[in-house]
């Protein structure tokens, strides 16, 4: 299976460091220096996150040369904060790029479905010999979700706003897929939420302003993600490594999701990797499970990929999943 094509969609609109600063009462040097963001895409009144992963697929199909029709099946990796509170997004995928005869899949692992996507991906051209092109899309705007007053949800200030697409075929060229790995730390399952609108504690009109990412112990979630952490990316990249037959020593880029500077840092530092094998994406933010794709984009076009070079993509997603992903890059990749 490979990767053939990438497509990315980003809103004109930015949030600048400073204008975060004042908006979250820290001090501007905080942000770009320890929360990692010069400035990130907000979106603009059409930028819907269903819409986005349209632009973003239509973008990686014409990169690819593929027409909608090619496709066999459409995999939405679209965020659940979407157009419509209870909605599917891979029909209305297939309507937009003309992939009137596929099947498709809603899938999320939070920040981290893209790499759940891949494993469905590969699962299909593994066991139905018909599936020839797989496209995977999805869009993003979580950063609504987000109150820059609450200090404990800092970590998210960080979300930003876009689309992302990748068209995988069952042959190259691209980017081959080698090994996957995946774990998820349950201890965290209730950690991070909107906790009003679903049906526990539904929609009042006395809570409606609740409707915000929440931690629920904040504490007790610092000390988990403080030793658990860094150690959990670097076992998932080194288990996906052990499946495609190499070790870190062999990675020549990693695509990691956007977090804060220093552990961005601990994390090529752990892999034995130097900071021009990866993007920091400080004016892009976090795209959510699109930063990979966003990576490998810029990657790409500032030569950063070579033929036969070996790639690895990370992230994680709140609740808690981990993944990895190794590639290997075999001829050129459309983006």
């Amino acid at each position: 299976m490979y990767a053939r094509s990438l497509g990315v969609y980003l809103p004109e609109g930015r949030l600048r460091a400073e204008e975060l600063a004042a908006l979250s009462n820290l001090p501007a040097e905080v942000v770009r220096e320890k929360l990692g963001l010069l400035e990130k895409p907000v979106p603009g009144p059409e930028d819907h996150p269903a819409e986005m992963a349209a632009w973003a697929a239509e973008r990686a199909l014409e990169a690819a040369g593929l027409r909608g029709e090619r496709v066999d099946w459409v995999l939405s990796i679209v965020e659940e904060h979407k157009e419509y509170p209870v909605w599917a997004t891979a029909p209305y995928l297939a309507l937009r790029v003309g992939a009137h005869r596929a099947k498709g899949l809603d899938l999320n692992q939070k920040c981290a479905s893209l790499m759940g996507a891949l494993e469905v991906a590969r699962g299909l051209f593994a066991t139905r010999k018909e599936v020839r092109v797989v496209l995977v899309a999805g869009g993003y705007r979580n950063g609504d979700l987000v109150d820059y007053q609450d200090p404990h949800t800092r970590f998210l200030y960080d979300l930003a706003a876009g689309g992302g697409a990748m068209v995988l075929t069952r042959e190259g060229p691209g980017l081959r897929l080698l090994g996957l790995a995946h774990r998820m730390d349950p201890s965290l399952a209730l950690a991070v939420k909107v906790p009003v609108g679903g049906t526990r504690h539904p929609f009042t009109p006395e809570n409606l302003d609740g409707y915000r990412l929440r931690v629920e112990d904040p504490e007790a979630m610092k000390v988990r993600l403080d030793a658990t952490s860094i150690p959990t990316f670097l076992a998932v990249v080194r288990e996906a490594l052990e499946e495609a037959g190499y070790t870190e020593a062999d990675l020549d880029y990693l695509a990691l999701l956007h977090m804060k500077r220093s552990a961005h840092r601990a994390v090529l530092e752990g892999l034995g990797l130097r900071e021009e094998q990866s993007v920091y994406l400080e004016r892009f933010g976090h795209l959510g499970q699109l930063d990979p794709v966003l990576s490998l984009k810029l990657a790409w076009e500032r030569g950063l990929l070579r033929e036969g070079g070996l790639v690895a993509l990370a992230a994680a997603g709140v609740g808690y999943f981990y993944a990895a992903a190794v590639l290997r890059l075999e001829g050129r990749l459309y983006a």
